[in-house]
């Protein structure tokens, strides 16, 4: 069986980002019943030169959302980035599922040979779909996203790896 650019990138994205939801939901009820201030977390970072949580966050739905956009050939949509609660990422979240869900299997199939062009530190760096998709979208991607999970557990939220992959099923 043949694994479709769709199933290795959309689908992905949707479960994935279903599971960043849950951790950030995990994450505010933690604030919430150790009445920790939900900013100590949305600023947190592993080391000063480091991005902070929310920026993590935001970086992780731009993949999604832009990564599945460029491979069915479209502008990648814009969110706003101001987001200073959970609540407000976890809608921010939502509104890139949303997104991704909208990209058809169609849209994205057959896009491996597709040019893209992006900007990789201040310089035009062409890929094809599957070499954006497989060697710096998806790693771009998984590393926000566990830059989120170790601020959390580092914070003392408990998640734990089963929180972060979600259901093997």
């Amino acid at each position: 069986m043949t694994l479709s650019m769709y199933q290795a990138s959309a689908a992905v994205f949707i479960k994935m980002l279903g599971n960043l939801k849950g951790i950030l939901e995990k994450a505010a009820a933690h604030a919430q019943a150790k009445k920790i201030d939900e900013s100590a977390f949305l600023s947190a970072r592993l080391f000063p030169d480091m991005l902070p949580f929310t920026r993590q966050v935001h970086i992780a739905t731009d993949f999604a959302r832009g990564t599945c956009a460029r491979l069915s050939g479209a502008e990648p949509p814009s969110i706003d980035s101001d987001e200073k609660s959970f609540a407000e990422l976890i809608s921010r979240i939502e509104r890139s599922i949303d997104y991704v869900k909208s990209v058809k299997p169609a849209q994205i199939d057959g896009s491996e040979g597709r040019e893209i062009v992006r900007k990789v530190r201040g310089k035009d760096v062409k890929f094809t779909g599957m070499n954006y998709l497989l060697g710096f979208a998806l790693p771009n991607f998984y590393f926000h996203m566990s830059m989120t999970y170790a601020l959390l557990r580092q914070g003392g939220v408990e998640v734990g790896k089963m929180d972060f992959i979600g259901s093997v099923e």
